[in-house]
């Protein structure tokens, strides 16, 4: 059921090694989250990032995830390693998410229905959504937030689905919100950054139906 449902697959962020790139591409994974916010200890070495990106960029979607990073740090990385996509985790304005472009989306932490108002008011066909929790890092807590809140941010937009995601509980997310995309990665994690392979094979399989 949920193969008919999740047409943009499954991602992993926070990769920090070619290896575990490979390895989650060669498991079925449509696309990996680079993060290049040094308050994090999922954050990828930009010589890595690039390294990856000649690797696998024919193979699966790369996406660069910054928090609050200035413009030119943002177009510097796009350039050095060719990764158009970019996920916002940060305070980033709907203006600064449009100025760079439709292969940009932000990703909106959700503790309430107008966090959700919020997020829609940001530009594009992608929409993040993630589990707000206060005093706790941008994504990647593993905390859930109500996925009912989710449901109408996923008939409007290309919503990919995050927060506290692992395999014994996606498939229920994905019946019943039914996004687009969802995104995992304390769910797969052996360490932060460190990604567990037989619990991101069994993510895929749960949230894909393969």
């Amino acid at each position: 059921m949920s193969r008919l449902l999740l047409s943009g697959g499954a991602k992993v962020c926070g990769i920090t090694t070619l290896e575990d790139a490979q390895a989650c591409a060669d498991l079925g994974v449509a696309a990996l989250g680079l993060n290049f916010w040094v308050g994090t200890p999922r954050r990828v070495e930009l010589e890595v990032a690039r390294a990856i990106a000649e690797q696998l960029r024919d193979q699966v979607e790369l996406v660069a995830v910054f928090v609050d990073a200035d413009r030119a740090e943002i177009e510097r990385v796009r350039e050095i390693t060719g990764i158009r996509a970019v996920q916002l985790h940060g305070a980033e304005p709907p203006d600064f998410v449009a100025a760079l472009g439709p292969d940009a989306y932000k990703a909106v932490g959700v503790a309430g229905a107008g966090d959700v108002e919020a997020a829609l008011a940001y530009p594009g066909e992608k929409l993040l959504l993630d589990a707000r929790v206060p005093g706790a890092m941008p994504g990647g807590t593993g905390h859930a937030f109500e996925w009912d809140l989710a449901i109408e941010v996923a008939r409007r937009r290309r919503l990919i689905l995050a927060g506290g995601l692992h395999a014994g509980n996606v498939a229920e997310a994905i019946a019943r919100v039914r996004p687009w995309r969802v995104d995992v990665a304390s769910g797969v994690e052996s360490a932060p950054g460190k990604k567990d392979l037989a619990k991101v094979a069994a993510f895929v399989r749960a949230a894909t139906g393969a």
